[in-house]
């Protein structure tokens, strides 16, 4: 493998082109703005999702899709869910038909209530691919830049492809697991960003650390429930993708997520925390797929259900709080 395309130049994007432009492979970097194309180009720096980070020499920034795709054995897709579809149409006709597509999006699509490879498998629907890889795990863009030490997981029913991801990624400070439970990775990865959520509205409260605790520990549990509902294994959610994930995101304040629920629980309505946000927190649209797949299988989400009721039903965050609690008592 020697040329790989990025999709999307946000700062995991730019975290993941990195690690593999830094290996020595060659990257072509997909991003709409033609301002930041330039200053990276200008600068060797995205100074507006990752400051402070030279990017290596090997990470070409490019505007044209057709062109990073073209001739790549990996196409990295790093665009956020709703921008996914239309992504995956793209990278249709332009792959090679050997080449890994890899999925690093965590969320899940408004209206078809699909994680991202959901979408990229029906998006690919009538095709023989099943080099289709996920890549998810808890891991701060900016640590990750700087070679602090991380664990991911690259999970596809094709053990090859994730070997293939798993060693392309891989470096003293980038550690890559395999995996076969594509289900549980991406669900994991996509439901603890409504927990985290629900974390920082509790921090945002003032409730404190006792309150977190639970809101991770009961998270993890519907986190469970609905994965299992849906064909994971629950093990899964015991992993990287699962409370690794989930315990990062609901307590660190590089959190998109998380600071979304802080601001939301000091008062702020969700509308001005979102218009200050450059970068997306896929939590807020996920509890809505969350909350319609707890419904379809009939699975009890009472956290996501009181994150969705904050976000758009109006609901003040303390009373959320206060029926969360008062729910009839049961055992663990």
């Amino acid at each position: 493998m020697e040329r790989v395309a990025v999709l999307g130049a946000g700062s995991w994007g730019t975290a993941l082109a990195q690690i593999l432009a830094d290996k020595g492979f060659s990257v072509s970097m997909w991003m709409r703005s033609a301002e930041l194309c330039e200053h990276i180009v200008r600068d060797r720096e995205n100074a507006l999702y990752l400051p402070g980070v030279m990017l290596s020499k090997n990470l070409v920034p490019t505007l044209d899709i057709a062109d990073a795709i073209r001739g790549a054995q990996m196409v990295v897709s790093v665009v956020p869910s709703h921008g996914l579809r239309t992504v995956a149409a793209t990278i249709l006709p332009l792959a090679a038909k050997d080449a890994i597509i890899v999925s690093a999006t965590k969320g899940i699509e408004e209206g078809t209530n699909l994680t991202a490879s959901g979408i990229i498998k029906e998006v690919f629907a009538g095709t023989s691919r099943t080099d289709l890889v996920v890549l998810s795990g808890p891991s701060f863009a900016k640590e990750v830049s700087v070679n602090l030490p991380a664990a991911v997981c690259a999970a596809s029913v094709s053990l090859e492809a994730a070997r293939a991801v798993q060693k392309a990624f891989s470096t003293p400070a980038f550690r890559v697991y395999t995996n076969s439970d594509v289900t549980g990775v991406e669900l994991g990865g996509a439901l603890k960003n409504v927990i985290a959520i629900a974390s920082g509205i509790s921090d945002g409260l003032g409730l404190g650390n006792n309150a977190r605790a639970a809101l991770i520990t009961r998270g993890l549990a519907e986190m469970t429930r609905l994965g299992a509902a849906m064909g994971a294994n629950p093990l899964t959610f015991s992993g990287l993708s699962g409370i690794g994930d989930l315990v990062l995101t609901c307590t660190g304040h590089l959190s998109r997520n998380y600071t979304v629920g802080y601001e939301i629980g000091t008062g702020r309505p969700l509308a001005d925390v979102m218009k200050g946000m450059r970068m997306v927190a896929e939590g807020v649209r996920t509890s809505k797929g969350a909350s319609a797949l707890a419904a379809k299988h009939s699975v009890e989400m009472p956290i996501t259900s009181a994150v969705c009721d904050v976000l758009y039903g109006g609901k003040p965050a303390k009373e959320a709080v206060f029926d969360l609690m008062m729910r009839e008592l049961k055992g663990e």
